[in-house]
């Protein structure tokens, strides 16, 4: 049978459409292939990028872009946490590429307090660390959190009671102290960032969880530690012996 004319078979639509498909169609599928073949330690920072910005930006190659997120930020955990006014200075990343890297953060977040939430925290410091790490280690301002334990150390509450700037938030002992009696909470875990990276404690760090500590106290409220989490580590102050 004829083929009509002016209508090319079927055959040479496919290859027509094939020849027209863009290049980097290829590329995005074996990226995929190798995330799911062998997970993120497969993937270099900028293709683990890659695969965030895919959905946000269908139609373009977002590999230089990747690669130009990663460079302005330094690591694929630091783009991911970076504040949205930052990542709105990268020339072509648009905000629904942005909200993916937002949702990519929050579910991190929502991965480590889940394995808080199941166990005693105190039975597994690691996840109390992790999760400490994942929230905060990134971000670009001080911030103070604490954790609220019951009698048998499970968590009541994890709440940020202050955002500063790169190197200072404001903390008040009794307003810690107040918040945990509102609680019902027995004993903290009181955890901030320093962004500089550096998660040696200052004198001021020192000074202000003796006085909680001080001021606990008579509550009948302990204060199991006080975590300072950097990218560059971590720092206890119960293995230091400052508590």
């Amino acid at each position: 049978m004829k083929q009509p004319k002016g209508k090319p078979a079927k055959n040479a639509t496919a290859g027509m459409e094939e020849a027209q498909a863009p290049h980097f169609h290829g590329h995005r599928q074996r990226l995929r292939d190798r995330f799911m073949e062998g997970g993120d330690a497969a993937l270099a920072d900028y293709e683990l990028m890659e695969l965030l910005l895919f959905r946000a930006i269908p139609r373009r190659d977002v590999k230089p872009l990747a690669k130009a997120i990663i460079e302005r930020f330094g690591s694929f955990a630091e783009a991911v946490a970076a504040r949205p006014e930052r990542l709105r200075e990268i020339d072509g990343l648009s905000e629904g590429a942005i909200a993916e890297l937002k949702i990519t953060e929050a579910a991190a977040r929502r991965l480590a307090r889940g394995a808080l939430e199941k166990r005693t925290v105190l039975s597994s410091f690691s996840a109390v660390t992790d999760y400490c790490r994942t929230a905060m280690a990134y971000a670009e301002r001080e911030e103070f959190r604490i954790l609220f334990l019951d009698k048998r150390n499970a968590l009541i509450a994890d709440e940020v009671q202050g955002v500063g700037t790169v190197d200072h938030t404001p903390v008040y002992p009794r307003e810690v102290v107040r918040r945990a009696l509102e609680l019902g909470a027995s004993a903290l875990i009181l955890a901030h960032n320093h962004p500089s990276g550096d998660p040696t404690p200052s004198t001021a760090d020192i000074r202000m969880t003796k006085d909680i500590v001080v001021i606990a106290q008579p509550f009948g409220i302990a204060v199991h530690d006080h975590l300072i989490v950097g990218r560059n580590g971590q720092t206890s102050f119960r293995g230091l012996k400052l508590i």
